[in-house]
Protein backbone atom coordinates (compact mmCIF):
# COMPACT_ATOMS: atom_id res chain seq x y z
CA UNK A 1 0.00 0.00 0.00
CA UNK A 2 1.26 3.46 -0.80
CA UNK A 3 2.48 5.89 2.00
CA UNK A 4 0.77 9.36 2.04
CA UNK A 5 2.92 10.65 3.75
CA UNK A 6 5.95 9.66 0.84
CA UNK A 7 6.51 13.20 -0.98
CA UNK A 8 6.50 11.38 -4.28
CA UNK A 9 2.96 9.82 -3.24
CA UNK A 10 0.53 10.81 -5.99
CA UNK A 11 -2.72 10.82 -4.40
CA UNK A 12 -3.71 13.81 -3.72
CA UNK A 13 -6.49 12.95 -1.47
CA UNK A 14 -4.60 11.97 1.74
CA UNK A 15 -8.31 11.82 3.70
CA UNK A 16 -9.41 8.45 2.17
CA UNK A 17 -6.67 6.63 3.75
CA UNK A 18 -8.07 8.46 7.04
CA UNK A 19 -8.43 5.64 10.66
CA UNK A 20 -9.61 7.03 13.94
CA UNK A 21 -6.57 7.73 15.97
CA UNK A 22 -7.16 8.55 19.21
CA UNK A 23 -5.71 12.41 21.21
CA UNK A 24 -4.53 9.78 22.86
CA UNK A 25 -2.38 7.81 20.44
CA UNK A 26 -1.20 10.66 18.79
CA UNK A 27 0.26 12.52 22.02
CA UNK A 28 1.83 9.07 23.20
CA UNK A 29 3.42 9.22 19.33
CA UNK A 30 4.44 12.79 19.50
CA UNK A 31 6.13 12.35 23.34
CA UNK A 32 7.99 8.75 22.43
CA UNK A 33 8.75 9.41 18.44
CA UNK A 34 9.09 12.84 17.83
CA UNK A 35 10.30 15.02 21.00
CA UNK A 36 13.14 13.00 21.26
CA UNK A 37 14.08 14.15 17.99
CA UNK A 38 13.67 17.75 18.81
CA UNK A 39 17.99 18.34 19.67
CA UNK A 40 18.64 17.21 16.00
CA UNK A 41 15.58 18.86 14.92
CA UNK A 42 16.78 22.43 16.35
CA UNK A 43 19.93 22.16 14.89
CA UNK A 44 18.61 21.42 11.23
CA UNK A 45 16.33 24.54 11.65
CA UNK A 46 19.25 26.20 12.96
CA UNK A 47 21.54 24.99 10.12
CA UNK A 48 19.16 25.81 7.77
CA UNK A 49 17.27 29.23 8.27
CA UNK A 50 18.82 32.81 8.32
CA UNK A 51 17.00 34.06 11.57
CA UNK A 52 17.28 32.67 14.68
CA UNK A 53 14.30 34.49 15.98
CA UNK A 54 12.33 32.67 13.93
CA UNK A 55 13.38 29.03 14.73
CA UNK A 56 11.49 28.51 18.07
CA UNK A 57 8.51 29.54 15.47
CA UNK A 58 9.50 26.75 12.92
CA UNK A 59 9.83 23.86 15.32
CA UNK A 60 6.21 25.08 16.53
CA UNK A 61 5.02 24.77 12.73
CA UNK A 62 6.72 21.46 11.87
CA UNK A 63 4.99 19.76 15.52
CA UNK A 64 1.48 21.44 14.58
CA UNK A 65 1.78 19.78 10.89
CA UNK A 66 3.12 16.59 12.17
CA UNK A 67 0.29 16.37 15.18
CA UNK A 68 -2.19 16.98 12.89
CA UNK A 69 -1.00 14.66 9.76
CA UNK A 70 -1.26 11.82 12.96
CA UNK A 71 -4.46 12.22 13.83
CA UNK A 72 -5.46 10.51 10.38
CA UNK A 73 -2.43 8.45 9.73
CA UNK A 74 0.42 7.69 12.41
CA UNK A 75 3.81 7.43 9.94
CA UNK A 76 5.57 4.44 10.10
CA UNK A 77 8.85 6.40 9.60
CA UNK A 78 8.64 9.37 12.03
CA UNK A 79 12.33 10.83 11.74
CA UNK A 80 11.50 11.31 7.80
CA UNK A 81 8.06 12.39 8.00
CA UNK A 82 9.58 15.06 10.66
CA UNK A 83 12.20 16.07 8.75
CA UNK A 84 10.47 15.78 5.22
CA UNK A 85 7.67 18.55 7.26
CA UNK A 86 10.69 20.74 8.58
CA UNK A 87 12.30 20.70 4.81
CA UNK A 88 9.13 21.87 3.72
CA UNK A 89 8.01 24.56 6.15
CA UNK A 90 11.35 26.30 5.31
CA UNK A 91 11.17 25.90 1.84
CA UNK A 92 7.51 27.55 2.30
CA UNK A 93 8.83 29.85 4.02
CA UNK A 94 12.05 30.79 1.46
CA UNK A 95 9.60 30.91 -1.13
CA UNK A 96 7.38 33.24 0.81
CA UNK A 97 10.96 35.33 1.54
CA UNK A 98 12.45 35.26 -1.48
CA UNK A 99 15.77 34.84 0.44
CA UNK A 100 17.61 32.81 -1.44
CA UNK A 101 17.17 30.40 -4.37
CA UNK A 102 15.54 27.20 -3.34
CA UNK A 103 18.44 25.18 -4.87
CA UNK A 104 20.52 26.46 -1.65
CA UNK A 105 18.26 24.61 0.84
CA UNK A 106 19.87 21.28 1.55
CA UNK A 107 18.52 18.22 0.85
CA UNK A 108 16.64 15.71 3.76
CA UNK A 109 19.11 12.65 2.16
CA UNK A 110 22.51 14.24 2.86
CA UNK A 111 21.47 15.49 6.28
CA UNK A 112 20.02 12.35 7.09
CA UNK A 113 23.30 10.87 6.89
CA UNK A 114 25.03 13.09 9.57
CA UNK A 115 22.16 12.61 11.67
CA UNK A 116 22.56 8.93 11.34
CA UNK A 117 25.86 9.02 13.29
CA UNK A 118 25.44 10.55 16.03
CA UNK A 119 28.95 11.96 18.04
CA UNK A 120 29.55 13.22 21.15
CA UNK A 121 27.75 16.52 20.81
CA UNK A 122 24.25 14.42 20.00
CA UNK A 123 25.29 11.59 23.00
CA UNK A 124 26.04 14.66 25.32
CA UNK A 125 22.58 16.07 24.59
CA UNK A 126 21.02 12.83 24.71
CA UNK A 127 22.07 12.48 28.16
CA UNK A 128 20.99 15.95 29.31
CA UNK A 129 17.47 15.05 27.81
CA UNK A 130 16.94 11.70 29.84
CA UNK A 131 17.80 13.36 32.96
CA UNK A 132 15.08 16.21 31.90
CA UNK A 133 12.82 13.83 31.28
CA UNK A 134 13.39 12.06 34.91
CA UNK A 135 13.16 15.44 36.45
CA UNK A 136 9.70 15.59 34.63
CA UNK A 137 8.63 12.44 35.43
CA UNK A 138 9.47 13.21 38.98
CA UNK A 139 7.04 16.13 38.77
CA UNK A 140 4.07 13.72 38.42
CA UNK A 141 1.86 12.78 40.69
CA UNK A 142 3.19 9.04 41.73
CA UNK A 143 0.03 7.14 40.52
CA UNK A 144 0.24 9.13 37.20
CA UNK A 145 3.75 8.67 36.99
CA UNK A 146 3.02 4.92 37.69
CA UNK A 147 1.21 4.47 34.29
CA UNK A 148 3.25 6.43 32.34
CA UNK A 149 6.18 3.81 33.58
CA UNK A 150 4.21 1.03 32.58
CA UNK A 151 2.65 1.94 29.74
CA UNK A 152 5.26 4.01 28.08
CA UNK A 153 8.23 2.26 29.33
CA UNK A 154 7.57 -1.05 30.41
CA UNK A 155 4.78 -1.27 27.58
CA UNK A 156 2.01 -2.56 29.66
CA UNK A 157 -1.51 -3.17 28.11
CA UNK A 158 -4.43 -0.61 29.28
CA UNK A 159 -6.03 -3.90 30.89
CA UNK A 160 -2.22 -5.11 32.32
CA UNK A 161 -1.89 -1.54 34.01
CA UNK A 162 -5.35 -1.67 35.27
CA UNK A 163 -5.03 -4.90 36.89
CA UNK A 164 -1.36 -4.27 38.61
CA UNK A 165 -2.61 -0.59 39.75
CA UNK A 166 -6.07 -1.75 40.80
CA UNK A 167 -8.05 0.45 38.59
CA UNK A 168 -10.18 0.80 35.92
CA UNK A 169 -9.08 1.11 32.70
CA UNK A 170 -10.88 3.99 32.01
CA UNK A 171 -8.60 5.71 35.50
CA UNK A 172 -5.63 4.38 33.17
CA UNK A 173 -6.82 6.56 30.02
CA UNK A 174 -6.96 9.24 32.45
CA UNK A 175 -3.63 8.58 34.12
CA UNK A 176 -1.87 8.60 30.76
CA UNK A 177 -3.33 11.29 28.68
CA UNK A 178 -2.79 13.64 31.98
CA UNK A 179 0.91 12.12 32.12
CA UNK A 180 1.25 12.52 28.63
CA UNK A 181 0.05 16.59 28.60
CA UNK A 182 1.91 17.15 31.61
CA UNK A 183 5.55 15.90 30.22
CA UNK A 184 4.99 17.40 27.20
CA UNK A 185 4.52 20.39 28.82
CA UNK A 186 6.98 20.29 31.51
CA UNK A 187 9.58 19.53 28.18
CA UNK A 188 8.68 21.54 25.68
CA UNK A 189 5.65 23.94 26.24
CA UNK A 190 4.46 26.29 28.71
CA UNK A 191 4.63 26.08 32.28
CA UNK A 192 1.57 23.95 33.66
CA UNK A 193 -0.36 23.74 37.05
CA UNK A 194 1.12 20.35 38.65
CA UNK A 195 -1.91 20.05 40.39
CA UNK A 196 -4.49 18.78 37.41
CA UNK A 197 -3.61 15.02 36.77
CA UNK A 198 -4.22 13.29 40.08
Amino acid sequence: MADPFDENFEGADVRRFSVVVSAADVEAWFVREVLPLESVLMQFLSNNWHNRADIADIRQDVYEHVCEAAREHIPEQTKAFVFRTARNLIIDRYRHEQVVPIEAVPDLEAFDVAVDAPGPERTTQARGELRRLQVALDELPPRCREAIVLGRIEGLSGREIAGRMGITEQAVSKHLNNGIRTLANFLYGEPVDRRSPK
